[in-house]
């Protein structure tokens, strides 16, 4: 345990760096805007829930895999967003530095590192720190390949039909083929031939479809997350 490290209650727990500054890195961050109103954010196991209370609208929940987060975020105006590992698209916004920036950056770091666990840990790699992990959360956010790059990828990854028929029968047993049945026939075609581009990429505009839904479709099928992501044999982290 590193010197300095102290846990002290549910949320959250201290660290000291080498100069005795301490900080607060907590799983929790409750963020208010004037005019926004307040969004909650909170790190449970291998998931985000969020909780948003706009002013004029009712209260909105939602849950998200980290599985599915891209572990560096990009700075949008005056937000912070994590976007999916599919699609680039942003699944979690963060008002920026609030409700102060300690707590901010110190959230963001630790929900940059569980979602870059959480991925190695089903992709089956070793688990490490990504590149730039407790930098300033103001720092130049790094490119990001295209939609059309991260198809190109995902052509090169080790795509087996035994690999797809496991995902088809958990999804099928444990989600329903009446929830996700158009994504579910997608996959059963790219297992007749795995190494069909046009195949793979319609399997892939049908996980893009199934929304809040993908969450559920990563965690019965961890399979399904090496052939959507950019090649994790290609990285070494």
């Amino acid at each position: 345990m590193p010197v300095g490290f102290q846990i002290t209650r549910k949320h959250g727990f201290f660290w000291t760096d080498i100069i005795g500054i301490k900080y607060t890195m907590t799983n929790k961050l409750v963020q208010k805007h004037l005019f926004k109103g307040t969004q909650e954010f909170e790190i449970v196991d291998d998931t985000v829930n969020v909780r948003i209370k706009s002013p004029f609208n009712k209260e909105e929940t939602l849950t998200v895999m980290l599985t599915v987060l891209n572990p560096e975020p990009v700075i949008n105006k005056s937000v912070l967003e994590f976007t999916s590992r599919v699609n680039n698209e942003p699944l979690l916004s963060l008002f920026l530095a609030k409700p102060n920036p300690e707590a901010f950056n110190a959230f963001v770091n630790l929900l940059k590192q569980k979602a870059q666990d959480e991925f190695n840990a089903f992709a089956g790699l070793k688990s490490g720190r990504p590149a730039g992990l407790n930098g300033n959360v103001y720092d130049e956010p790094p490119d990001f390949d295209t939609p059309d790059m991260k198809r190109t990828a995902a052509t090169n990854k080790h795509i087996t039909a035994e690999g797809i028929e496991n995902a088809i029968t958990m999804l099928s047993q444990y989600v329903g083929k009446e929830q996700i049945g158009p994504f579910l026939s997608a996959l059963q075609a790219l297992q007749a031939d795995p190494l069909n581009e046009s195949l793979l990429a319609q399997m892939i505009d049908e996980f893009e479809a199934l929304g809040p839904k993908q969450g559920a479709v990563l965690t019965y099928a961890p399979y399904i997350g090496l052939l959507l992501s950019d090649d994790p044999f290609s990285k070494s982290y």
